[in-house]
């Protein structure tokens, strides 16, 4: 099978305008997500809306497309450019997120390994929740829980905690049951791509502001793969400094 990641990339962000060319030890931060991603797909192209970020990726040799300002996910922006691919055809498309610089090569192959079901459309991450990790971590609602069936398919996302486990006082959450996180990473069949921008936005999407939660709603199977990779998301500056730091800790500039 043949794989392309796709890097959406926006300078728009209300919490960090223009992350994706921020520094990070010396690089721009969208450079080190292509970087991560090139050695372990078949191929690799920026989607942005920016001509700033256009002229980044091309200044350090990536492949990159200009695609819409008004797409509402980075889902649309993705299908735009592979379309915008010509002639080149690949059974799958990663759509890595452009703010995950430290994405591991053992996590795009375990999500590649998901399509070794031929029953899999859309595959994802997730990383079991650590009793350390405290319950703060388990409640935030910016980071989106997964129920998982006996084949390791997807349930449910939600931003509340899932399950709830009635008659366990909150504070032993952690250690009575393995809670998932889930790692924003989506792999689409071709086709499969091509038929969830084209649907209308759903209840439950709605509801939880979680686009996957679409899909469910209209019978997709998502593969999800187990991780226990970590991994520093730049949202905001003070998580650029928090991965200036872990360069440091790995004493890599």
């Amino acid at each position: 099978m043949k794989f392309i990641a796709i890097i959406p990339a926006r300078y728009a962000s209300t919490r960090f305008p223009g992350k994706p060319l921020a520094l990070l030890g010396g690089k721009p931060v969208i450079r080190r997500v292509y970087e991560q991603v090139a050695d372990v797909l078949d191929d690799v192209v920026v989607a942005t809306d920016d001509r700033r970020i256009y002229d980044a990726v091309k200044a350090f040799g990536g492949k990159v497309e200009m695609t819409s300002p008004n797409h509402k996910s980075g889902t649309d922006r993705c299908w735009e450019a592979y379309c915008k691919q010509g002639a080149a055809a690949y059974d799958v498309v990663v759509n890595v997120q452009g703010d995950e610089p430290f994405i591991q090569p053992s996590q795009l192959q375990t999500l590649k390994r998901c399509f070794d079901d031929p029953s899999t459309d859309i595959a994802t991450l997730v990383k079991p929740f650590a009793p350390a990790d405290g319950l703060a971590a388990l409640e935030n609602p910016n980071s989106p829980k997964v129920l998982l069936d006996t084949q390791s398919r997807a349930l449910c996302f939600s931003r509340s905690v899932i399950p709830y486990l009635r008659g366990v006082p909150r504070e032993e959450w952690l250690s009575a049951h393995t809670f998932y996180k889930h790692i924003g990473l989506y792999a689409f069949r071709t086709e499969v791509l091509r038929a969830v921008t084209a649907l209308p936005h759903g209840v439950l999407e709605k509801a939880e502001s979680l686009e996957q939660l679409r899909w469910l709603e209209n019978g997709c199977r998502i593969a999800v793969g187990i991780t226990d990779a970590e991994t520093i998301g730049i949202d905001t500056p003070e998580d650029l400094e928090r991965a200036e730091a872990f360069l440091k800790v790995k004493g890599e500039r």
